[in-house]
């Protein structure tokens, strides 16, 4: 495949929530039962969906992206798919939802590194057949994504990371100085593309499921993001991510674990969070049901609540005003907390 390089510098429970309010930036994050899927939606109304959720026969986490997608964003197509990586509970959903909704291009982080058959191969033979190659573009760190009235940098993709500080970074010789390593990955994980969102004052940062050495070199010697507003907590909350020496230096306000019942939302990346310097909220698509009440949020800030089998699919929504004010909404309760941009 070759890559083609990139030249793009009031609230009721039950009600149908269509977009804010005109000039917001939105970010959904639709439950998808511990697997991956974050739609973000810019002020001009151009659109960027981050993974798809798990395949499955009944299609459910394609049928559920594509009720936020038209219902809740009012979106008549997806401008922009990006598969972090190609593991199943991240690009799983992608075939079904193409059948659904019109998909302009489609991102990723290169061909598919590790071999072997099953159900990620199959993924990865439905991708291929859907990314052709007009359609396809490979992210290299430094690329921009060109959604308009935001700036989006990819900061990770494909084994690497951005080589030098943006957003203000700079030396961390104090969390880097006794920071540990863990073994190298060779999975998919670790190519994960990654990226940092700004919209005025207020930074995002999703880096799918990074795993924990790359997250050190996105932090040591030097912090090469700088400090961050909101962050989607790496790999769902499982601890081979989660590095406190990259978590403690980016300093982020607000956190979202993305994680399922019985996947990810780790007590030990849990607390690494809880300990950030500066951070003044947890939320949480799912409440983990392996860890216990001080390794849960509360539930009003958490989206769902119950096993699998009962969940109604209830979603998280981040609206961003362009003063740098943004707003944490649970469709499950309409309970919502605002913040302002650092």
């Amino acid at each position: 495949m070759r890559r083609i390089l990139l030249f793009w510098l009031p609230l009721m429970v039950g009600a149908v929530l269509l977009r804010a309010a005109p000039n917001t930036l939105d970010i959904y994050y639709i439950d998808v039962e511990g697997g991956a899927a974050t739609l973000i939606v810019t002020p001009a109304g151009e659109s960027l969906l981050v993974d798809f959720g798990w395949r499955r026969a009944d299609n459910r986490d394609a049928k559920r992206i594509y009720e936020v997608a038209t219902r809740q964003a009012g979106l008549k197509k997806i401008d922009y798919a990006l598969t972090t990586h190609f593991h199943m509970d991240h690009v799983g959903g992608l075939p079904a939802l193409a059948k659904m909704i019109p998909i302009g291009k489609f991102l990723d982080h290169g061909d598919r590194v590790e071999a072997g058959g099953g159900a990620d191969a199959e993924n990865w033979a439905a991708y291929q057949k859907l990314a052709t190659p007009g359609e396809r573009v490979s992210l290299k760190p430094g690329d921009r994504i060109p959604l308009k009235g935001v700036d989006v940098v990819v900061v990770a993709s494909d084994g690497e990371v951005i080589p030098t500080p943006i957003n203000g970074g700079g030396p961390n010789e104090a969390l880097c100085k006794d920071a540990k390593l863990k073994e190298a990955d060779p999975t998919e994980n670790a190519r994960s593309a990654g990226f940092l969102l700004s919209f005025g004052t207020f930074q995002f940062l999703d880096l799918g499921d990074l795993t924990w050495n790359k997250e050190n070199e996105l932090a040591c010697p030097q912090n090469r993001l700088g400090k961050i507003d909101l962050l989607q907590v790496t790999h769902h909350g499982m601890d081979m991510s989660g590095a406190p020496q990259h978590i403690w230096a980016i300093r982020p306000q607000v956190a979202i674990f993305n994680n399922g019942p019985l996947k990810g939302g780790t007590s030990v990346v849990y607390d690494t969070v809880k300990k950030s310097p500066g951070i003044e909220a947890i939320w949480q698509v799912h409440r983990a049901l392996q860890a216990d009440q001080a390794h849960n949020t509360a539930e009003p800030m958490t989206a769902n609540l119950e096993p699998e089998a009962q969940c109604r699919g209830h979603w998280l929504k981040v609206s961003v005003e362009s003063d740098g004010k943004y707003t944490v909404t649970n469709s499950r309760n309409g309970f919502s907390k605002t913040y302002t941009a650092r």
